[in-house]
């Protein structure tokens, strides 16, 4: 079996661009980087959000998406595809990341990260992809990614093992919760089963849970 892994870590920082014809920026852009990278505070470093109000802070400080999943979607759009196009900051191999449970904890060198919440794809991403009915293929597609907070700072690199130190007791992943949101808003419910989710997601759930009964 495989050992779970860094594929490669990325970076960027805001850039310009447009939306609708009006100045906009975005980090979204991110490109490999060699060597032993630092993770402390909200980010990785060499990286930063344009607007922290909907990416980045602490529960979406890390971002990881498998590189399995990109050679999904090489196949599905018949184009290359490389590491950091979905602005992850972690591609990674041999690991479920739409299968971490939240709260699920990862050791990565001397860095833990904890399992927060999927990416719900945004304008961005559409502009990322030059398809602006990008967000609707990539939310039906089941794939999100997952972003992390981060429980111990330290260094991680490109080729470091990926370790599950810990998996909390109940059945709620990443990918069930994007489903919920994009898919089945219905069973809300559900997603309040998670102790540690972002104070944003539990509150959305309660609120739609609540409107339901």
């Amino acid at each position: 079996m495989t050992q779970a892994r860094v594929e490669s870590v990325n970076v960027g920082r805001p850039r310009p661009m447009e939306r609708n014809g009006e100045p906009a920026t975005s980090a979204i852009w991110k490109e490999p980087v060699g060597g032993r990278v630092a993770v402390r505070g909200v980010n990785v470093e060499g990286d930063d959000q344009a607007d922290r109000s909907v990416h980045g802070g602490p529960d979406q400080a890390v971002y990881a998406y498998a590189g399995e999943d990109t050679e999904w979607w090489v196949s599905e759009l018949g184009r290359p595809l490389g590491p950091g196009n979905w602005g992850e900051n972690l591609t990674t191999r041999g690991i479920d990341v739409n299968g971490a449970l939240i709260g699920e904890r990862w050791r990565i060198g001397t860095v833990v990260l904890e399992a927060t919440a999927p990416r719900i794809p945004c304008w961005k991403l559409a502009k990322r992809m030059d398809d602006p009915l990008f967000i609707k293929r990539f939310a039906h597609a089941g794939r999100p990614g997952a972003y992390f907070r981060i429980i111990e700072e330290g260094e991680l690199a490109a080729g470091d093992a990926i370790e599950v130190i810990e998996r909390p007791d109940h059945d709620v992943t990443v990918g069930y919760v994007a489903h919920v949101y994009l898919e089945d808003r219905d069973a809300a419910e559900r997603l309040l089963e998670a102790p540690a989710p972002p104070a944003g997601w539990r509150d959305w759930a309660e609120s739609r849970y609540s409107s339901t009964k």
